[in-house]
């Protein structure tokens, strides 16, 4: 099995397994990291499996090869088509010089990450999703930096508008993920230098990069494709609720 295949179960079953909690055939990542999740294979012993860990109105998100098929006991939220891509143009632009504005991202910047995300919706995202690699972000420039807010004289941090960052890790791979810009400032490029800087840490490491996009997001998948990426193959998220009295019915 190539390590993208499967590429969730991959993620929890090698370099991810101190983030996993395991029922059985199906495991998934701590709830307030992500709600990725994943099964050997979707069997009824899988699906089974993976109803244990949800319990009544859990949600998981699953990638799928085929689209989701109805099983009993779980009600589909969402199920849209994927593209996997894969880095294989085999060099990075040149940095920009705007890549001078990026701040790597801590504990501390979580809830503005958190909140960027909930906005945008690039993908699941928690609380603690940055525990799982780096994060990169820029924020908006105001003045020297910092700008007082009026007639309250307390100091306002530069507000976080875009951020890029690493998420699945299997051998050899690290996923570049939850890449957004703030609406209001979105045509500034933001994205590029975000991914471009992700993608050569993860190249200096040895290992390539790869990424998740909706395939009717074409302006992010033309984005991917100008940075060097390819489509490796399609697959579907479903994101799927169980239901409250845990039952199959």
């Amino acid at each position: 099995m190539h390590p993208l295949d499967n590429v969730i179960w991959q993620a929890l079953t090698t370099r991810q397994t101190h983030c996993a909690e395991i029922c059985g055939e199906a495991r998934w990542f701590l709830r307030d990291i992500t709600l990725l999740s994943a099964f050997r294979e979707p069997s009824d012993k899988g699906y089974d499996s993976l109803a244990e860990l949800a319990g009544p109105g859990g949600t998981a998100a699953l990638f799928l090869d085929e689209p989701y098929r109805p099983r009993p006991g779980w009600d589909l939220l969402a199920d849209p088509p994927l593209l996997q891509m894969i880095f294989d143009n085999g060099s990075l632009p040149a940095s920009p010089a705007a890549a001078s504005a990026i701040v790597e991202l801590s504990k501390k910047d979580s809830p503005e990450m958190l909140e960027l995300a909930t906005l945008t919706k690039p993908g699941p995202f928690g609380s603690r999703t940055h525990e799982l690699g780096t994060y990169l972000g820029i924020r908006h420039r105001a003045g020297d930096g910092v700008r007082e807010r009026a007639n309250e004289g307390v100091m306002e941090k530069d507000k976080l508008v875009a951020m890029a960052g690493e998420r699945l890790k299997v051998p050899g791979h690290t996923e570049v993920s939850a890449v957004c810009t703030h609406p209001e400032h979105t045509g500034q490029g933001y994205a590029g230098i975000l991914m471009t800087e992700v993608m050569r840490r993860i190249l200096a490491r040895g290992e390539t990069p790869f990424l998740h996009v909706r395939e009717d997001n074409t302006r992010a998948v033309e984005l991917y494709q100008r940075l060097g990426f390819r489509t490796r193959l399609r697959s579907h998220l479903a994101l799927l609720r169980r239901h409250q009295s845990g039952s199959g019915s």
